[in-house]
């Protein structure tokens, strides 16, 4: 009797941490950075053609910023949005709203390409002279181009393994894919791009930690910055 009467007692003290827990994910995915945006991107990728407005062009230079921009298409989730509770996203990511491999997807900034060996998607590109800081080297990075089955978009011009091939602002690098590292989980076709920092010996820092990657917003004249942008779709003319 000792033990039911105290299993009694914990029961509805489980129920209220099930409901508190529930409530708090539930205004968690509510209000979270970027939840209007996330709305107007899903809707965008159920019509592509409902939002025009809202589509940049690949090779567009807002303002005076050094970069350009490198694939046609909506930006749909920006620096530091997060999708799930402790995640933080490392770059931004445009989706053409086409099928994959029919996008293309342009250098936004001259510097010398690397695609390592296992790289089936993705491409960086270091840049000795920080166009923003010139004492400091940087990596932009370009992943996705490649089919869910790991396919790749990448142009012939760099098969895997290519090393340091200087590359101009607007070269051809491939096209929008899907690929996610998992067959059976595609993502939305999309090209997501990051400026990733140096580790002070030349060589470039996990992408996959936003610590690691800095805020693009300067480098492309937009609001990518998802703590100062809460819930705009950034675009310029």
């Amino acid at each position: 009797m000792g033990i039911m009467h105290g299993m009694s007692k914990r029961i509805p003290l489980m129920i209220l941490i099930i409901i508190l827990l529930t409530a708090s994910l539930y205004y968690y995915f509510s209000h979270r950075r970027g939840s209007a945006r996330t709305t107007q991107t899903f809707a965008f990728l159920r019509d592509p053609s409902s939002r025009p407005d809202l589509m940049m062009k690949a090779g567009t230079q807002c303002d005076s910023a050094p970069f350009i921009f490198p694939t046609d298409g909506l930006i749909g989730f920006i620096w530091d949005d997060s999708f799930r509770p402790g995640h933080r996203h490392a770059g931004i990511d445009i989706f053409s709203g086409t099928e994959s491999g029919v996008t293309p997807v342009i250098a936004a900034y001259q510097g010398y390409l690397t695609r390592e060996a296992d790289w089936k998607s993705t491409v960086i590109i270091r840049v000795p002279e920080d166009p923003l800081q010139p004492n400091r080297q940087i990596w932009v990075y370009y992943t996705h181009m490649a089919d869910f089955q790991g396919n790749a978009f990448i142009s012939s011009q760099f098969p895997a393994g290519t090393e340091e091939v200087y590359v101009e602002a607007g070269t051809f690098l491939g096209y929008q894919g899907n690929y996610s590292g998992d067959p059976a989980n595609p993502v939305g076709v999309h090209l997501h791009i990051s400026v990733v920092k140096d580790d002070g010996f030349g060589k470039f820092k996990n992408e996959l930690e936003i610590e690691n990657t800095y805020d693009p917003s300067p480098y492309f004249g937009l609001p990518l910055n998802a703590y100062e942008n809460t819930d705009t779709i950034p675009v310029c003319n």
